[in-house]
């Protein structure tokens, strides 16, 4: 028995692509636990993507082995790839402005081992005592403060505190400030942010009062990969809530709120579960 792995990968779709690809593991070995698939044949015919996430017991087979071995037949058939331990928590940086509900729920998900994350950092533009009510425990807490004057230098403290711990991922939990365009492209792929999902129709401050006032029968949230058109990355996970006349704007804003918690995590846990694979502008999503 060995140390359980995931594999995903994405290439142009083939005819028998998916025997090659199982049949590597066999001839080395490994015993597949959990194998899923997708075939993306867009409309426009602009070109077939097979999608695959698998996950395996390499059975005694060094993962620097298999990786050097996967990355000449990956190459050979141009593959996108990764690799990793499936048991490793994922380091994750978790950034907030002044709402701690999703960063305190993500954090009681990861005490609870519900969450397979390792939160090695929090940050904030506002001080601790304004940005986070309850007890973050020994995680450390770094206080970014950002104006247009020192947005650079901001982003530049996060780039390197994210490379000094090793980040796999930085959530925003509510952090209500917009990334640079090179902030996005620096961290694609891996920065999650969290909105509530009336966009583009009520912007700006208040907007489960705008909802309230215009009547909505639904409300919901959308957790998504930051890209540099704000709030238009690739989807990761969202959910709704019905509403009715009986409800008022803070109930609006109570259950928007719980959804907003339930979203991200539920995207975090997608994310480091492995299950999440960049489509373009779209995911493809390996539920489990």
């Amino acid at each position: 028995m060995g140390e359980p792995l995931i594999l995903t990968l994405s290439c142009a779709d083939q005819p028998g692509i998916t025997a090659l690809v199982t049949g590597f593991l066999y001839e080395r070995g490994c015993n597949i636990l959990d194998a899923q698939q997708f075939n993306d044949r867009p409309p426009s015919g602009a070109g077939d993507r097979f999608f695959m996430r698998i996950a395996f017991d390499p059975d005694g087979v060094a993962a620097d082995r298999l990786k050097t071995e996967f990355s000449d037949f990956a190459d050979a058939h141009a593959m996108e790839w990764k690799l990793a331990r499936r048991d490793r928590p994922r380091r994750v940086i978790i950034m907030v402005s002044k709402f701690d509900h999703c960063l305190v729920d993500l954090l009681y998900r990861w005490r609870t081992g519900e969450l397979p994350i390792d939160p090695v950092a929090i940050i904030s533009n506002h001080p601790r005592e304004v940005a986070i009510r309850s007890d973050i425990g020994e995680i450390p807490f770094h206080y970014l403060p950002v104006t247009p004057e020192t947005k650079e230098e901001q982003e530049e403290a996060l780039r390197a505190l994210a490379e000094e711990l090793q980040a796999d991922l930085v959530v925003l939990a509510r952090y209500m400030q917009i990334f640079s365009d090179a902030q996005a492209r620096h961290f694609a792929g891996r920065c999650i942010n969290i909105h509530h999902s009336f966009l583009p129709g009520f912007k700006g401050a208040r907007p489960y009062t705008q909802a309230y006032e215009r009547g909505v029968k639904i409300i919901g949230a959308t957790a998504h990969f930051v890209t540099g058109d704000l709030d238009e990355g690739p989807i990761i996970h969202q959910d709704v809530e019905r509403i009715t006349h009986a409800d008022s704007a803070s109930d609006l804003v109570r259950k928007g709120r719980d959804i907003e918690r339930r979203v991200l995590a539920e995207a975090v846990r997608l994310f480091v579960e492995e299950r999440v694979l960049l489509n373009g502008n779209r995911t493809v999503v390996f539920r489990g």
